[in-house]
């Protein structure tokens, strides 16, 4: 069986990628294959990633508030190119109020400053698609 493939993407013009390269690190330690793209990535950017990369996850980290913005555009991109089975996540600063929203767009997992690692690697775990 081969590893789980995750892209970690920085979405828009927030510089701060501590806690991208935090989480990459514990899902490599975890035994997952992950791919870093890097800052100010845009959803087109992302996508393309995923589909080259035939990622089963895509984790964004946002911190700058532009998930209401990003996460939509990311979904549709997603579900254009037919890859809108991959397991998407989001992390950051993320208010409460646009959580729901998140979820109704697809977004699967939301995920807040300090949760666990472990959490976060079970949520992967169980939640991504079954690969044919």
């Amino acid at each position: 069986m081969r590893k789980l493939r995750v892209v970690i993407a920085k979405p828009g013009l927030d510089g701060h990628d501590r806690g991208a390269k935090v989480i990459a690190r514990a899902l490599r330690d975890a035994g997952m294959e992950v791919i870093y793209t890097g800052l100010r990535q845009t959803p087109e950017q992302i996508v393309s990633a995923a589909l080259q990369e035939d990622a089963d996850v895509i984790g964004l980290s946002i911190l700058s508030g532009a998930h209401n913005h990003i996460a939509p555009k990311l979904m549709a991109l997603l579900k254009a190119q037919g890859i809108d089975d991959v397991l998407v996540l989001v992390g950051g600063i993320i208010p409460d109020v646009d959580v729901p929203k998140l979820h109704a767009i697809g977004v699967k997992g939301v995920f807040l400053p300090g949760t666990p690692m472990q959490a976060i690697i079970d949520f992967i775990q169980v939640n991504v698609r079954a690969r044919a």
